[in-house]
């Protein structure tokens, strides 16, 4: 397996969030081929309890719940690159994946019957490339889970 100084996460700066969604544009267009945000595999909601624009997306988790939920083996993980990624082929769309990720990531699209999810554009994020304030960015594995590290000791003691 990869060390986790290469394997590459999205993180996302709040507090540079400008909740544009151009984020959520450029990756329904770059999977889609259509500008629907219904069809992003990131979602900007705005927190009334924060008063902060917050993103939800996959973390291509270490050990994805969401695979060893899967009946059908339908996602893997790349052990390189830790991408987790959602094989349409074999996905049956029984939406136990969209059920278990404690994050809510997977989606189901009706149109296609599959569930969805970030693959982080094969390592080269569209939502990095199109945010104009820096708020997603594309760091080692390590460096996300430092920063995760920081904020909850923020958020925890005050």
């Amino acid at each position: 397996m990869t060390n986790e100084t290469e394997q590459m996460v999205l993180v996302h700066d709040p507090d540079r969030c400008v909740g544009c969604r151009f984020c959520m544009v450029a990756c329904s267009h770059k999977h889609f081929g259509v500008v629907d945000l219904s069809k992003s595999n990131i979602r900007i909601y705005f927190d009334l309890k924060t008063l902060r624009f917050e993103a939800i997306y996959c973390h291509h988790c270490d050990d994805p719940i969401c695979m060893a939920v899967c009946p059908v083996n339908a996602i893997v993980k790349d052990e390189n690159t830790g991408i987790v990624r959602i094989q349409p082929a074999k996905c049956i769309g029984c939406r136990l994946c969209n059920t278990m990720c404690p994050l809510s990531v997977p989606w189901f699209d009706v149109n296609a019957r599959i569930s969805e999810k970030c693959n982080l554009c094969d390592g080269d994020p569209e939502c990095v490339k199109f945010c104009p304030a820096y708020a997603l960015q594309l760091v080692p594995r390590d460096q996300a889970k430092k920063q995760l590290a920081i904020a909850y000791k923020v958020v925890t003691e005050g």
